[in-house]
């Protein structure tokens, strides 16, 4: 049944899941959805069938072509069948039930984030959104099983934004994924590189690829990401403009490959988070690796002390990230004989190669607990060691 115009407000308590009765105003009939009762209210509004999801065109200037009725006929069949990302808007009115996996990730099809989710689960369905909360979203509403995406790249450094959602959320993290990048550019059947006047892609993939670039001459223009670049190359057939995207978009949208390896360090390795409703049994067989956020109050050597619980106990911290935070960014601090000062206020996340089977993790959380003013942990999960 489809759903046009329907607010429909889900509530999250605890791990009860209900089934919520909904209107819907273009067939007249009732439905249901699934959801939480509880402490959040999430409002889900749908929107018009008619309506498209915002594509990259609108951050690109605006680009001459020469009109060709034959566009259609050498793009893969596939193209125009290919799913929308997803929005939270995007709600049905009922579950999948398939028993393949459907996991959540941000782009279109043919991004390097929709590989990391075939890496880890290669007969999954995918199940692409508009943006990073919109997958954490389709997981919370159980449009999907898992949701990867990318926390930090050898190249790029974090995502911040990832780290900011998996406080927001109360996702649990299940698994990493390390994947090898190889940045291509690619283009039309028949254009040479020598002929390109622009290359399009996420900004990132333009900043990683700057000596490349630089070669070949070319005007930079920012997308919405690397594989939406390439979709929006073939669409609009544009004979003067590549785009730096993976293999499989290339395959996807019926490019070209005229360069691959293109990122000035070929070594680069983006890591992902396997995110899913509820965590996984940690195990002591294999390597575990187990990720917290924590805060701290003020004082000299706090954060010192809160690192030593970790290196008396012999456990390897192998990440550690402070965000400002944002409820509560400024911390004062009065002395007499100084005056007012304010500081940020900081929440540090921290990686560390330890199971919560083992009592060395489970005594130094403790022991951080003695003098941490919040303590969360965001999940422990197998290391990843393939690429």
């Amino acid at each position: 049944m489809a759903l046009n115009s329907v607010a429909a407000a889900l509530s999250f308590r605890g791990d009860t899941l209900n089934r919520v009765k909904i209107f819907d105003e273009f067939s007249g009939k009732w439905g249901f959805v699934n959801g939480f009762s509880g402490h959040r209210t999430f409002s889900i509004r749908s929107v018009d069938e008619k309506k498209s999801v915002k594509p990259v065109t609108e951050s690109l200037p605006v680009i001459e072509k020469k009109a060709n009725d034959d566009v259609s006929k050498r793009l893969p069949k596939e193209i125009n069948s290919l799913p929308k990302p997803l929005t939270v808007a995007d709600l049905s009115t009922s579950l999948n039930t398939n028993t393949k996996m459907r996991i959540s990730f941000k782009g279109v099809p043919g991004s390097y984030s929709e590989d990391a989710a075939l890496k880890a689960y290669p007969k999954c369905e995918t199940v692409p959104c508009g943006d990073f909360e919109d997958a954490f979203k389709a997981v919370e509403l159980w449009l999907a099983d898992k949701a990867v995406l990318p926390i930090e790249s050898s190249a790029g450094g974090s995502i911040h934004r990832n780290y900011d959602l998996l406080l927001r959320h109360r996702l649990h993290i299940v698994g990493e994924v390390q994947l090898s990048v190889n940045f291509c550019l690619l283009a039309l059947p028949g254009v040479r590189a020598e002929k390109l006047k622009r290359v399009i892609s996420h900004p990132q993939a333009l900043d990683l690829s700057d000596v490349f670039l630089s070669e070949l001459g070319v005007t930079r223009v920012n997308g919405d990401d690397t594989a939406s670049a390439a979709q929006y190359i073939a669409s609009k057939d544009l004979r003067d403009t590549g785009a730096i995207a993976s293999p499989r978009a290339a395959e996807i949208y019926g490019l070209n490959i005229l360069a691959e390896q293109i990122q000035d360090d070929t070594a680069s390795v983006t890591r992902f988070l396997v995110l899913a409703r509820d965590p996984i049994m940690p195990r002591t067989d294999k390597a575990f690796r187990t990720s917290i956020v924590f805060t701290l109050d003020e004082g000299p050597g706090v954060l010192f002390k809160a690192l030593a619980v970790f290196a008396l106990r012999g456990i390897n911290l192998t990440k550690i990230e402070s965000r400002p935070q944002r409820k509560k960014p400024l911390r004062v601090v009065d002395d007499s004989n100084t005056g007012t000062a304010k500081y940020f206020d900081y929440l540090f996340y921290i990686d560390f190669e330890a199971s919560m089977a083992e009592p060395r993790a489970q005594n130094a959380l403790g022991h951080l607990q003695e003098f941490a003013t919040f303590l969360r942990v965001l999940g422990c999960y197998p290391i990843d060691t393939t690429l």
